[in-house]
């Protein structure tokens, strides 16, 4: 072979090398995450997330013509005009007493198996409730949570750091319906939860997952707001500390104060759930109280959101009334919620729009104001908002309860053809989204 001959054949052999060896799995992943960083780094510089705001118009437009009409009647029906008031919540007038026996002054629960999130993006969910379903002796493995809450249709590899990449947060009620549904254990999740109440089931032996919010370093190397699951196995009344399995940055058995802790957990409604066999539901239901109860709980909630709102400015004002706005979500009232949704996005536009600072991602991990516009009839709300949550804060279509919602608003309004296609490509992101399947065969569409 001539020396020419071989110098022609370097690059054609040097590229098939290299393509060779990007296609196997661990250096395709490994490429695959640095490329996807990057081109997310880059949207997010030239179009920073923090700076997008959210104002919802639907409300303001119905207030106008309510206020036009009831001025043209105003002379024939005065005492008719006054404007509807929002059904207020009744409210358990004290706090529920949970247990009549004072509870031990510290509990670490033994038999806790500590499971982290590494290998991939956005594990904290499966490999939280990974801990709680092991704590009971489940003999299954973090990859077998993931494969149906974040099967990743789009990633089919079965590597962890690809299967379900793009799904950026897993709801609490689908942690529950995957252990009610794939396990022989039972899980419930509620809203409202407190400091006694973390104490009471873990001295009773049932620890608990909560969702809060954390300003941890995230994959770009920033600081910045997220939300978060802990599982809580322990506490010491005497120095005010919980005991928590942190699968992210914290680790296994780090402590956190009461009051960091509740401060992180107002952002998500007071959200917990518990893993429990199937033989002890019953107990769980003596040690929860009036929390057995969901609308109980979710009173419970409106009491602590209405609370903080009167107590607080900025951050934690925008956080109190969206958690008020989810309080009202859980109890089905609405308009009461679509409007407290509307203060706190109203609250959020006024902070400052620093990255490390504001809460942005808030939408990627809580779908109430979706459910509030849409079935207070603000659908043009509901599809704003998820434009605003897809194209700003998300870069990438990729959440599928947005998809969803932006999909049902529309078929409503008689935009069939986007909608199915917007509720078509929620299943794309996850195969296993029960509302998109249902509304798909509702509609009689395929997926």
């Amino acid at each position: 072979m001539s020396s020419k001959l071989a110098r022609s054949l370097i690059a054609p052999i040097a590229l098939i090398l290299v393509l060779g060896v990007y296609f196997i799995p661990r250096v395709h992943d490994a490429v695959d995450r640095r490329v996807d960083d990057l081109r997310t780094q880059i949207k997010y510089y030239f179009s920073p997330p923090a700076e997008a705001v959210f104002l919802p118009t639907q409300q303001a437009e119905i207030n106008a013509i309510v206020n036009a009409t009831m001025q043209a009647h105003a002379t024939q029906q005065a005492a008719s005009t006054a404007p509807a008031t929002s059904r207020a919540s009744p409210a358990p007038t004290s706090a529920p007493t949970l247990t009549p026996t004072p509870l031990p002054p510290a509990v670490s629960l033994p038999g806790v198996v500590y499971v982290n999130q590494e290998g991939g993006y956005n594990l904290c969910a499966p490999a939280n409730l990974t801990m709680a379903l092991k704590f009971w002796g489940w003999k299954g493995s973090r990859d077998d949570v993931i494969r149906v809450v974040k099967p990743g249709e789009n990633n089919p590899s079965e590597s962890d750091y690809v299967r379900g990449k793009t799904d950026l947060n897993v709801m609490p009620y689908e942690l529950v319906d995957f252990v009610n549904e794939h396990t022989e254990l039972r899980a419930l999740y509620r809203y409202g939860g407190d400091i006694e109440l973390l104490e009471t089931l873990v001295a009773n032996g049932f620890p608990v997952v909560a969702e809060k919010g954390v300003y941890e370093t995230d994959t770009t190397g920033r600081v910045s707001w997220m939300g978060h699951y802990l599982f809580v196995t322990g506490y010491d009344e005497a120095t005010k500390m919980l005991l928590v399995q942190d699968s992210y940055l914290k680790g296994a058995n780090y402590k956190v104060s009461y009051s960091d802790f509740v401060e992180g957990w107002h952002s998500f409604d007071r959200a917990f759930y518990v893993v429990y066999p199937s033989d002890r539901e019953a107990d769980v239901l003596g040690v929860l109280g009036p929390y057995s109860d969901p609308q109980t709980a979710a009173h419970r909630a409106l009491d602590f959101a209405n609370q903080e709102i009167n107590d607080s400015v900025g951050i934690p004002l925008f956080f109190a009334w969206f958690a008020r706005g989810t309080s009202h979500v859980a109890l089905q009232e609405y308009a009461d919620a679509a409007n407290a949704y509307d203060q706190a996005f109203s609250v959020y536009a006024t902070l400052d729009p620093d990255y490390s600072t504001r809460p942005w991602r808030m939408m990627w991990y809580q779908t109430g104001p979706y459910f509030a516009y849409f079935y207070s009839g603000r659908y043009q709300d509901a599809i704003s908002l998820a434009n605003y949550t897809l194209d700003k804060v998300t870069g990438r279509p990729t959440l599928e309860e947005s998809l969803y919602w932006r999909g049902m608003a529309e078929y409503t309004l008689g935009q069939t053809a986007a909608a199915i296609a917007d509720v078509q490509k929620s299943l794309y992101y996850n195969k296993n989204f029960k509302a998109s399947i249902a509304q798909l065969q509702q509609w009689g569409v395929a997926p």
